[in-house]
């Protein structure tokens, strides 16, 4: 079999395993801590909004880049040392760009913190996956931004690591987690990034934008697996992905909605600042926390689909490859 395969398997499977051991220092923590070395150093020394523009790009540039390279260099002191070292560190760096195992129970707390009656630690927990204002939700905004946050991760944290790392292995896989965290660091559009986080956010747009449609149809494959409103999710995805403020994100949430017969978006606070996100789906159900429950199956079996579909897309490549 091939090898990039066989560690993309390896990778997905130590991920449902392992998911990421505090003990070991994580990739994209190291990633964050470089961009936010940059950013700091450069923001003394660029104020204009010109330069601002210049210097974030060299972040992005300098950061991706970065990734590959050190991950390639990596590999390739392994594979030198003994072959299967060279596998399983291979595996290893691609589990880390997967984040199933740890969003599911991210999730899966929240859900059970909901059912006890806690809202103030419902609270506290969502608002360590999601970018918004959680001290003021109720159980229903709790749930409605545990669901998009697992929809829209089955792209960031799952579809697009496996799709990259079956085009270019593991330091490909890598590169776009680190596009995928500078977004999530630099590409808000409000005073202090609009400029120095522009290219960090049109890079996660355009790096995004297969893998998210791939989540879409694995989505609607395992609405339909489930026995779930797979034409309603279909139907939400035509009606609703595009007025999501991203390309990308929905796509994934807009299927979700359909698939649970809920409806996500709605109003959100960000600093303070209440902005309002097109509603994706039907109000066919009110919002409950069973709902996140139902999500986490949605993702576990969506990136199931997504693996074995990719992986078969490239095996089949190279054997049209080989016998043409």
């Amino acid at each position: 079999m091939d090898i990039i395969i066989v560690q993309v398997l390896l990778g997905y499977v130590l991920d449902l395993v392992l998911g990421d051991p505090s003990m070991i220092p994580h990739p994209v923590v190291i990633i964050g801590n470089w961009i936010a070395r940059l950013e700091k150093l450069l923001r003394k020394h660029v104020f204009s909004p010109a330069g601002l523009r210049i210097a974030g790009a060299a972040v992005a540039v300098l950061i991706t880049a970065g990734s590959y390279i050190v991950v390639s260099l990596i590999l390739l002191a392994a594979s030198r040392v003994n072959f299967f070292i060279y596998m399983l560190i291979a595996a290893w760096l691609i589990s880390t760009t997967i984040a199933n195992r740890g969003l599911a129970c991210a999730a899966k707390e929240i859900k059970e913190v909901l059912v006890s009656g806690n809202l103030g630690l419902a609270r506290v927990k969502v608002s360590w996956i999601v970018g918004r204002d959680t001290s003021e939700m109720d159980p229903g905004d709790v749930t409605r931004a545990t669901v998009e946050t697992v929809a829209e991760n089955l792209v960031d944290a799952v579809v697009a690591p496996i799709f990259y790392a079956l085009i270019g292995g593991p330091a490909l896989a890598m590169a776009y987690r680190a596009v995928n965290t500078l977004d999530s660091m630099l590409g808000y559009k409000n005073e202090k990034y609009l400029y120095f986080g522009w290219a960090s956010a049109r890079l996660d747009d355009i790096a995004g934008y297969i893998p998210a449609r791939l989540a879409g149809m694995a989505l609607l494959i395992a609405a339909w697996i489930t026995n779930r409103d797979n034409r309603s999710a279909l139907a939400a995805w035509r009606r609703d992905a595009e007025l999501h403020p991203s390309p990308n994100s929905g796509v994934p949430e807009s299927v979700m909605a359909g698939a649970l017969g809920i409806r996500l978006g709605g109003r959100n606070s960000y600093g303070g600042v209440v902005s309002f996100r097109h509603y994706m789906g039907e109000n066919r159900e009110d919002l409950r926390p069973d709902h996140i429950a139902r999500a986490v199956e949605m993702l576990y079996l969506g990136s199931f689909i997504s693996l074995i579909c990719c992986c078969l897309v490239r095996f089949l490549i190279i054997s049209w490859r080989v016998l043409a």
